[in-house]
């Protein structure tokens, strides 16, 4: 990485409703939402990342150099 060169990070919140009711996030959306951001590891798109949970809402936290509201990295999150 160049000096001065500039590292986003993106925190999207995804709403995808609950297991059960809004109490959890069921865990293969979170092992999915694992992959699918490790493959984007993988591939170069996004440098790291972290998939947390509160209630039933998923937050995808990830580091790139794509810049604020790339579209390619909310696409990403939206998929």
């Amino acid at each position: 990485m160049a000096v001065g060169e500039k590292i986003t990070i993106s925190v999207i919140k995804a709403d995808i409703g609950g297991w059960p009711g809004h109490s959890r996030v069921h865990p293969q959306l979170v092992e999915t939402a694992e992959e699918v951001l490790a493959k984007a590891r993988e591939e170069g798109m996004i440098i790291d990342f972290y998939v947390a949970t509160c209630g039933d809402d998923l937050q995808l936290i990830m580091t790139h150099r794509k810049g604020v509201d790339s579209s390619e990295i909310h696409g990403l999150a939206w998929k």
